[in-house]
């Protein structure tokens, strides 16, 4: 009797969280239908694959939903967390099967590696001959990205304040007194959220398709742009357009609009139009793009490159690496010694809190920074009292203690996933930065192998997985996925 009455009460502590996984998994399948009616218009061979795709998961939606559809969702920490890390998982299994079952017919391991490269918006590929994918399968890769790109917003706005992960609780504050503010429910920040990603979306479709690319190409770059994540309709990636300057001002436009807080946007339409610039993470993110930028072009004049085009690369593949898109106009580790250990360490920043890219983010430096010289006034003033505010608001203990062990954690995860790729017989360079691009979620290394003129295709398939869990791992910010190996959260 105790038995059954404890597998009960597991059963209702974890039924929501299959309930909710469910809906995901219901937007996935029908965001199908999109590439399945392209390749069925088309009379393509591909189409077949994605109607089975389409019906396996159409077919695990409706039994789980029939044993879950009688209880309601109340979601509490412990579940938030494992819901958090189940629906990336979950998701970007599901997103694979059409790799599998199409033209490319991938083999496991490669399929969900690019599925999970394109839910976390990291931009890794293993593809080889991009060229040649039917358009169905080119219209699902970007999908995949800019699907994954609204959940990180919604990930990074609602729910990794809520479950205080690696100093994030800095932004719930913020959030919460804006909302009651402005919008009256949650419910009505997810719209507002959404439909800006979708303006952004289109709006980037429009400048795309007006600045020369073919419609599909102009779809997907703006999918991959707005969602920073930096999947491409060519092997070349944005270099298939390198010699036409305006769409590569137009991509570091995008890029860098998807990497600014999406909640802001909002404010700004609301009333408040300088809500950008007051921010202290988006002036810290500007300020870092324009000294790198004239620092790399500068660079490359002085080693001979024409002002006008260095300029050009630089600001895009700057802009790029930065907000963690991926995409590259040219071979940047080509640029000299001084270039590709610049690019090396934009590698680690990141955008905004709040927006679709990855890496450690703007905020998480700009805060070490004051706890820095927090730390030398108190050397020097012993018995001082020093409050550190960030955006006007003090610095909590709480919020120091999250970015410090994020921060450990995040080179730590970094340092282990290279020393494994080394055991594999990975060279120093790429299993450094394959490990460093993974866990930021950026896309290509350095290197021949998988630098911007290269794949992941070659690596063993224990690289791959490995790499696909330094990219999880990223997306979710660390510690999310840590907090779960812990005994402690799965006691009572």
């Amino acid at each position: 009797m105790a038995r059954g009455t404890g597998m009960l009460r597991w059963w209702l502590d974890w039924a929501p969280v299959l309930k909710v996984l469910s809906v995901l998994w219901l937007v996935l399948a029908l965001f199908m239908l999109l590439p399945w009616g392209v390749l069925l218009w088309e009379g393509d061979s591909d189409a077949p694959a994605f109607a089975r795709s389409l019906l396996t998961v159409l077919a695990t939606v409706l039994v789980c939903w029939w044993l879950t559809w009688r209880i309601p969702v109340e979601l509490k920490t412990r579940q938030m967390f494992v819901l958090t890390t189940l629906s990336w998982l979950s998701i970007s299994g599901f997103a694979s099967l059409p790799l599998v079952l199409g033209a490319p017919h991938l083999t496991l391991t490669n399929a969900v590696f690019e599925s999970v490269s394109a839910i976390t918006t990291t931009g890794s590929t293993i593809l080889t001959d991009i060229d040649g994918l039917s358009d169905g399968l080119k219209l699902w890769r970007g999908l995949m990205q800019w699907l994954g790109g609204i959940g990180i917003i919604v990930m990074g706005i609602a729910i990794l304040p809520f479950l205080k992960v690696g100093g994030m609780r800095l932004f719930q504050t913020e959030s919460s007194d804006w909302s009651d503010k402005v919008m009256p429910r949650t419910g009505g920040i997810a719209k507002a959220t959404l439909g800006i990603y979708v303006f952004g979306t289109l709006a980037a479709t429009l400048a795309y398709a007006l600045g020369g690319m073919t419609p599909l190409d102009a779809v997907v770059h703006a999918m991959t742009s707005a969602s920073t994540g930096g999947f491409a309709n060519s092997d070349a990636s944005f270099g298939a357009y390198a010699d036409q300057p305006h769409l590569l001002w137009l991509g570091t436009l995008f890029m860098l609009l998807g990497a600014l807080p999406f909640v802001l946007y909002i404010r700004c339409l609301r009333g408040a139009p300088l809500a950008l610039w007051r921010d202290e993470q988006v002036r810290g993110l500007l300020w870092l793009l324009v000294v790198v930028i004239v620092a790399l072009t500068l660079y490359r004049v002085w080693r001979g490159e024409p002002g006008f085009m260095a300029l050009t690369h630089t600001a895009f593949n700057v802009v790029s690496v930065v907000t963690t898109t991926g995409y590259a106009s040219d071979d940047y580790s080509q640029w000299g010694p001084f270039a590709a250990m610049a690019f090396f360490y934009l590698t680690f920043v990141g955008g905004c809190s709040g927006s679709t890219s990855g890496g450690m983010k703007i905020f998480r430096f700009q805060v070490a920074i004051k706890m820095l010289l927090s730390q030398l006034r108190f050397l020097i003033h012993t018995h001082g009292v020093f409050v550190s505010r960030y955006n006007g608001v003090p610095l909590s203990d709480e919020i120091s203690r999250g970015v410090v062990a994020f921060s450990f954690f995040f080179f730590l995860t970094i340092a282990g996933l290279a020393l494994a790729l080394g055991l594999l017989g990975l060279d120093l360079v790429t299993a450094l930065t394959g490990a460093a691009t993974a866990v930021t979620n950026v896309g290509p290394g350095l290197g021949d192998i998988i630098g911007p003129a290269g794949n992941f295709s070659t690596l063993p398939d224990a690289a791959k997985w490995l790499l696909c869990v330094g990219m999880l791992m990223g997306r979710l910010e660390i510690l999310t996925v840590l907090v779960l190996l812990t005994p402690m959260f799965w006691r009572k």
